[in-house]
């Protein structure tokens, strides 16, 4: 492989020409394609690992545009899906990188398919519920991951080797009750928030992947670009020291599907994701079909879009059988409106 486009990473000593040879035959699955997801997912494309697995269950959106870095105004005109959208644009960036867009909800169903025959998980998702199956997956197959989350103007992120090192239910035994915690509905989010905490990631990855895992640090960093202050707590002896279900006692509740739920309410968007008990597929364009009689429809090879109740409530329906219905925040009111179009 040519090495030349990465000169000025290679003459970075900690990276050198092995630990360039190291990134391009690594392998990585991000999960999601929003604002952490697209600023990740060019950075490691630039910097030259060689397949990155891309998965995320959304489509663009105009609200997008302020934060999610690979996506531009013909992406929403065109309704593209985020990981389809990104991935365009990465080739253009890199084609000796191998992308594998994924149009999916990662699930306790999918999820050790995703994970298979990589070396590094990254966090690019926007709940907690994902993170905590994301750590399921991590102990379960013995891959590292790092989290990073941010709202506002702060964001924090934690580098997790299973087994070695705090994982995720170590510094947090449960996923936040409702109402607990800020949304980007509640304190909205900053784009120079969302490039550093993806960057301070980046970073992360390219010392594991490079073979430099001795450099990273077992400490959550909380970063706050307002205030321009960065903090490291030490979880060092947090795993030893702790009782964690998950790294002392092999719980998995997430990734067996113990924990996982049917709705998320999206944040920040007045939408809720719905999906079946039985993921199956879907015909597209027949299911269109059937639904012009309903309300508005437009189609591309990825995903309806149905508009109702005069604009009242805008369904996204995928290949899949996943919806993501706008207009509600009640999973109760979606589910109805799921079942009235797509079917129970």
């Amino acid at each position: 492989m040519d090495l030349s486009r990465y000169h000025r990473q290679i003459l970075f000593r900690a990276i050198g020409e092995e630990g360039q040879t190291r990134l391009s035959q690594s392998r990585v699955l991000l999960c999601g394609c929003g604002a952490l997801g697209t600023v990740l997912a060019e950075t490691l494309v630039r910097a030259g690992v060689g397949f990155v697995r891309l998965v995320d269950r959304d489509f663009v959106e105009l609200t997008n545009l302020q934060r999610q870095v690979l996506f531009d105004e013909q992406d929403l005109a065109e309704q593209l899906p985020k990981s389809v959208a990104a991935t365009r644009k990465l080739k253009l960036i890199n084609s000796q990188v191998i992308i594998e867009p994924h149009v999916a909800d990662v699930a306790s169903g999918n999820v050790l398919e995703l994970a298979k025959g990589v070396d590094l998980i990254l966090d690019g998702t926007d709940n907690f519920e994902t993170r905590f199956l994301l750590n399921d997956v991590s102990l379960e197959l013995g891959i590292p991951w790092v989290y990073g989350g941010c709202i506002g103007s702060h964001g924090q992120v934690l580098p997790i080797f299973p087994g070695e090192t705090a994982c995720l239910r170590c510094l947090m035994e449960d996923v936040p009750g409702p109402g607990t915690t800020e949304t980007c509905d509640t304190a909205g989010i900053l784009g120079p928030t969302v490039n550093m905490i993806a960057s301070l990631q980046a970073v992360q990855a390219l010392k594991i992947l490079a073979g430099h895992k001795d450099q990273v640090e077992a400490s959550l960093h909380i970063l706050d670009v307002w205030d321009g202050t960065l903090r490291k707590m030490s979880v060092k002896n947090l795993r030893d020291q702790g009782h964690c279900p998950a790294c002392h006692q092999g719980e998995r509740a997430w990734l067996h599907g113990d924990r996982a739920s049917q709705t998320t309410v999206l944040c920040g968007r007045n939408a809720v994701q719905v999906s079946p008990h039985e993921k199956r597929a879907i015909a597209l364009p027949e299911l269109a079909e059937k639904l012009r009689a309903s309300g508005q429809v437009t189609v591309n090879p990825f995903l309806i879009r149905l508009v109702v109740e005069g604009g009242a409530y805008e369904l996204t329906i995928f290949s899949d059988a996943r919806a993501i219905i706008k207009g509600t925040n009640d999973p109760a009111a979606a589910k109805s409106l799921y079942a009235r179009y797509v079917g129970s």
